[in-house]
């Protein structure tokens, strides 16, 4: 299993919680502004488990478009995506992935910074990517992982923009190498 944790070039791990455990009131920072890392509740038991993600009360919630889950194989890229008006709310919950963020936006603080997450079992948390800031993950879990992606508004194919995962663009190369071979 993936080891969790969500880091920046510069910044130690952050924590998630573990079962039962109650989030802080205020969000782990980022350095990025406008992004979000929020531990988030999970309860299991012999039956199951059950796994928040986002409500209406949450202080870093905006308004509702529309959720879906997305699965991805490992080794697996999916990437890069960036919206124009979207923010989006990431939680895996199954598996594990590594999300990358790339700030593209002309204003930010923090242009032209990558931070890269390693969400899943062990680091259970959402992640708030507000527009403008290109994203896209990677499969990590066997046989796959489950991201659950909740946007403010319902998909609009002119909203957003794609480019390659392999674009010169954005300073970042996945890594497929060993991931994507299948079990021996």
């Amino acid at each position: 299993m993936t080891q969790g944790h969500a880091h920046e070039s510069d910044e130690s791990e952050l924590p998630g919680l573990k079962d039962g455990e109650q989030p802080g009131a205020v969000p782990a920072r980022s350095k990025m502004p406008g992004v979000e890392i929020v531990p988030l509740r999970r309860f299991c038991d012999e039956r199951g488990g059950v796994y928040h993600m986002l409500k209406e009360t949450d202080p870093h919630f905006k308004r509702f478009g529309e959720i879906y889950f997305s699965t991805v194989r490992p080794g697996v890229v999916k990437a890069w995506k960036n919206h124009r008006t979207v923010t989006a709310n990431y939680a895996c919950i199954f598996g594990s992935v590594r999300l990358v963020l790339y700030d593209d936006r002309a204003t930010s603080t923090t242009r032209g910074r990558v931070m890269e997450l390693v969400l899943g079992e062990d680091y259970y948390a959402l992640v708030v990517v507000p527009p403008g800031v290109w994203n896209g993950f990677q499969g990590l879990s066997r046989p796959y992982a489950i991201l659950a992606s909740c946007s403010t508004e319902p998909y609009n194919p002119s909203e957003f923009e794609r480019v390659d995962p392999a674009t010169e663009r954005i300073p970042y190369r996945w890594q497929v190498d060993e991931l994507a071979s299948p079990p021996k």
